[in-house]
């Protein structure tokens, strides 16, 4: 039986969509479809989902906003006079409003991922106007305060009305660099679900998968687009190892440890598709050579059998389109499967000092370096990125590689 939250998801973007377009006034608007959702989630377990619930939302989310207006005209009624006209309150009839599956996702996303905001903003902004989580939700997903969150979403609000933004697709010279932004927000959502950069749960599922169902809705409003489409691929095929990253007591399960059989199949033959379906025919971009590498590894019965030479020559492809230190960082290890990792200490030398995050460098430091048969420099490297991660499973993952190696050097008995 459908749930009423699952029922409740999808129609966020598009009443939001709806009443931002007639009205303005984004920050008012979402207020009001937040309270109508909280009226959805109180009424509908107890009277039953109404035969048209996007049409009983934006009547609820409309009433609110004219409840709104009546109060402010009340005591501003010479200056707002003009602008305060008494809403629609009945539900939309057939033709009188855009269908569900309009392109208000599209718009919702763009004003969310507005330059003027900051990247974090973006985030919390995107998960709540489109997303429908509430605030509560998203500062539990962050392990933040949910004052501290408040104070971000009011923030990016704030700058989308200093910014003059409406409710409209950029102009086409603005286009690309605005879906560009947008997909990055999707990406930070799904990396922060998949790999939690602090707490105890190495994996939040629940932010995986809302960057998942949200990136398959901007691929239906544009399935021309390659890098949504590799976007997409990328995603499933990383999220398709999930299950097997995690040992029975939470415990981090690296790659060539895990056992494949628990990858989901289904994910990776449709990550696998959207990458064959969308390489070599148009522009190629850093998602798509992305999720052709999470494809071979994916697609690979072993670590060993893995295309590692094919690998390298993405990440070469992905320097060019992409430079980075973290490409570069992960050119090492794939150089080090084909050359030796002396090979990959090599390349690793180009990224000393560049990243911010330097425990991820000291942990595939410390990889290389126990097996190019330098254990006394590999322990110390263990040790120091585990003092640098604010993860607990990623931590206690580099504890127990230290511990392994006595403090001389040599392996621990055990």
């Amino acid at each position: 039986m459908t749930s009423v939250a699952e029922v409740l998801r999808p129609l966020v973007p598009q009443v939001l969509g709806a009443l931002v377009r007639r009205y303005g006034q984004f920050d008012a608007c979402e207020d009001a479809v937040q309270e109508a959702l909280l009226a959805a989630s109180e009424q509908w377990p107890a009277e039953g989902v109404p035969e048209n619930p996007r049409g009983w939302l934006v009547t609820v989310a409309t009433r609110r906003l004219t409840d709104q207006w009546r109060s402010e005209s009340a005591r501003r009624r010479r200056e707002e006079s003009a602008a305060v006209r008494e809403p629609e309150t009945t539900v939309p009839g057939p033709g009188e409003d855009r269908p569900a599956g309009s392109d208000d996702t599209l718009s919702l996303l763009f004003l969310c991922c507005h330059p003027a905001v900051s990247p974090p903003s973006q985030v919390a902004l995107t998960l709540r106007a489109v997303g429908g989580l509430t605030t509560a939700q998203i500062a539990s997903a962050f392990l933040v305060p949910e004052a501290t969150m408040t104070r971000r979403i009011t923030r990016a609000k704030e700058s989308i009305a200093a910014a003059g933004s409406t409710f409209s697709s950029p102009s086409p010279s603005d286009f690309p660099e605005r879906l560009r932004v947008v997909l990055q927000v999707l990406y930070l959502i799904f990396n922060e679900g998949y790999t939690a950069t602090s707490g105890e749960d190495l994996v939040r599922a629940d932010l995986a998968a809302e960057a998942i169902r949200l990136t398959r809705a901007v691929r239906a409003l544009l399935p021309a687009e390659g890098e949504v489409a590799g976007l997409l691929a990328l995603m499933l095929l990383t999220d398709a190892r999930r299950a097997a990253r995690t040992g029975p007591d939470g415990e981090l399960v690296p790659l060539p440890e895990q056992d494949r059989g628990r990858w989901d199949a289904a994910m990776i033959a449709e990550g696998g598709s959207l990458v064959r379906a969308t390489l070599g025919h148009g522009p190629v971009g850093p998602y798509q050579v992305q999720a052709a590498i999470a494809a071979l590894h994916d697609e690979a019965p072993s670590t060993d059998a893995t295309d590692w030479p094919q690998i390298v020559e993405l990440y070469g492809v992905l320097g060019e389109l992409m430079p980075s230190p973290v490409v570069t960082m992960n050119r090492a290890v794939a150089v080090a499967q084909v050359a030796g990792p002396a090979a990959g200490l090599a390349v690793l030398d180009e990224v000393d000092g560049k990243l911010d995050l330097s425990r991820r460098v000291d942990a595939v430091r410390a990889h290389l370096l126990e097996r190019a048969g330098r254990p006394a420099a590999a322990r110390e490297c263990y040790l120091r990125a585990a003092e640098r991660t604010e993860s607990g499973p990623e931590r206690r993952y580099l504890q127990r590689r230290a511990d392994r190696i006595a403090p001389g050097g040599d392996p621990a008995g055990d």
